[in-house]
This record gives C-alpha cells, structure tokens and sequence, in this order.
C-alpha cells in the first residue's frame, strides 16, 4: 500500500516544487530540476506523486476579472431556514451550479454559507441576487458586503517546512 503524502511528509524538495508551481505552473520540468537540484527525471517523478497525492490539484490560468468584463466582486452571507442535512445539501447542489458563485463556504457564526459573487457590474448582480439567489432553496436571509478595493485577493497558499511551524 502506497504512502499518502500529508503536510507532515513534504520534504523541503516538495515545498520548493510546490512554491515555484504555485508562481507560475507554466514553470518546465527542466527549471524545477534546476531549481532543487535534481535531474528532470526523478524531479518529474517527484511532480507526478504530488499530482496522484492531490496535493497538487490541477493547474490554472489566474486571469484578471475586471479584464474579463466581471468588474463587480460580492461577498454574500447567507443563512437558510432549516439546518438539516438535506436541507444544506440541496443548497450546495443549487450553488454549485451558478457560474457567478465562483466560491462557496459553509461557515460558523450567525450565517450559514460565504458566496462570492462575481457580476459584470451592479445592476447585473441585483438581477442575479434578485432572480437567482434570493430563489435558491431554503434561503432566509441573505447580506451583500460588496469589494470596494482588493488589498490582497488570494492567489497562493503558503507552504513551509512542518518543522517550521505556522504563521
């Protein structure tokens, strides 16, 4: 039975992989190699177990929204009427389903889902939120908190040695 990579199994080798993917996954196997001083060959290897781990969870453009035409950015809070199981799993199926909602967490607190929304502009996400998600199931009570500015939108995760430790 073949070992499963977790936080507490990655090598400085892996870190750096993962660093150096995570600016530019573009990045060839050739300059990975360079970078951790391998040679293409088990540095490949090295890439593909991190693929089979799910560590790494597939490659992406990060493409600017405003260029694209989406120049609004929404967090939306909502919470739903019944806390039942089936009642969350309904509503995470519906959601999953809105191209707009390009994120969904289920939360703590006195709400019960985080969406964020993104919208070509302010009327297009009143008609959203008015006709799609106000009629999503079960929907109590929904709050839009609109992005005024990015300060620091998400672009990688921090990755470090366990032995480190976190900040």
């Amino acid at each position: 039975m073949r070992k499963i990579m977790s936080e507490d199994t990655l090598t400085p080798t892996d870190i750096t992989l993962l660093t150096l993917l995570q600016q530019d996954a573009r990045t060839t196997n050739q300059a990975l190699a360079e970078a951790v001083n391998l040679s293409p060959s088990p540095c490949w290897r090295k890439v593909k177990k991190l693929e089979e781990d799910k560590v790494i969870l597939g490659y992406h453009a990060a493409l600017d929204r405003r260029k694209i035409g989406l120049g609004v950015m929404v967090f939306v809070r909502v919470s739903i009427d019944s806390h039942s199981e089936a009642q969350a799993r309904r509503f995470e199926q519906e959601v999953m389903e809105l191209e707009n909602v390009v994120a969904c967490y289920s939360i703590g607190g006195d709400a019960d889902f985080l969406l964020q929304v993104v919208s070509r502009d302010l009327d297009a996400y009143a008609e959203f939120a008015m006709s799609v998600l106000r009629r999503l199931p079960g929907i109590k009570e929904m709050q839009s908190m609109f992005v005024l500015k990015e300060i620091k939108p998400f672009q990688t995760l921090p990755v470090s040695s366990p032995a480190a430790g976190r900040h």
